[in-house]
């Protein structure tokens, strides 16, 4: 599907094509190959490209969130985060060990369930509201 979808965009001229792998879970092996190997069909069909590769962690994980990283990391070459659910009880504290151990920056935040509600990442802010009572 991949293929195919890269070939439209070479054969319309598209500016913008987006890759949606909903659902992986970062301990299934035959969906981190799929999405390895899709990393791989982009990168050969679409070599020119500029590409962003982003990751949506669900805040409250926790430090799982930096295995699924990880993981993440070794399919696909993942260029940024996006951290949701932002508005419950989680802090979203994550983002400091993904950082320090995979240097992958925040890119979006989620504070909410409508597209309005995806805002991007403002580092000064993130830490602010982190300690706030």
């Amino acid at each position: 599907m991949v293929f195919d979808a890269a070939a439209a965009v070479r054969r319309k001229g598209a500016d913008v094509l987006i890759v949606d792998t909903a659902g992986r879970l970062h301990n299934k092996k035959n969906l981190m190959d799929e999405l390895a190997k899709m990393d791989r069909v982009l990168s050969r069909e679409l070599p020119d490209a500029s590409r962003e590769t982003l990751l949506v962690l669900d805040s409250t994980t926790g430090q799982n969130a930096v295995n699924q990283a990880k993981e993440f990391k070794k399919s696909a070459d993942i260029t940024g985060l996006i951290l949701t659910k932002l508005d419950g009880t989680a802090k979203g504290g994550v983002v400091f060990s993904v950082k320090k151990e995979l240097d992958i920056p925040v890119k979006f935040i989620g504070v909410g369930e409508g597209v309005e509600d995806l805002r991007p990442f403002v580092a000064e802010d993130f830490v602010k509201a982190l300690f706030e009572e």
